[in-house]
């Protein structure tokens, strides 16, 4: 089995700037890498550093590229690294897809940060793409939701179910 991981920017990804004084964060490296190694895993996988912008940032154009890219790769199996302010907004141009699972998650403190949710995420993901059925899914505040079915609670940064 093979995981493909996509890096498309966002919190989780989120390092300080190398420039001297900074006082803003700039997208780094793949938190996957990190995440990832030294874990004695069972697949294999391939992570891609596709984009590295905030999920504000991104535009049609760049959701398309997202599209393309997880629409003609051959892995079945795919988990995308976002921001979490516009992960549904992904999710619904990738709803189209058929034949793969995809997860979208990220995280609401960068992984560089000791208290960050994103190895806890990325994990939930890990999970939930070998045994969820094709489609399009969300992987942040310990559960995993259809994309259409939850939404971001601004006011506790937690992912909610909606109906």
């Amino acid at each position: 089995m093979k995981i493909l991981f996509i890096q498309t920017g966002g919190t989780i990804d989120k390092d300080y700037p190398k420039v001297y004084r900074g006082y803003s964060f700039e997208v780094g490296r793949p938190a996957v890498v990190h995440i990832l190694e030294n874990k004695n895993l069972n697949f294999d996988y391939e992570i891609l550093p596709l984009l590295q912008k905030d999920s504000l940032d991104l535009t049609d154009e760049d959701r398309r590229r997202i599209f393309e890219t997880c629409e003609k790769r051959p892995e079945d199996k795919i988990i995308i690294t976002h921001g979490t302010d516009t992960m549904t907004k992904t999710a619904k141009t990738l709803s189209e897809i058929k034949g793969k699972t995809i997860i979208i998650t990220g995280s609401i403190r960068p992984e560089k940060f000791s208290n960050s949710d994103a190895p806890f995420n990325v994990g939930t993901a890990i999970t939930g793409v070998q045994v969820l059925p094709h489609g399009i899914y969300i992987a942040m505040s310990g559960r995993l939701y259809p994309w259409d079915r939850c939404k971001k609670d601004n006011k506790t940064g937690q992912f909610v179910e909606i109906c």
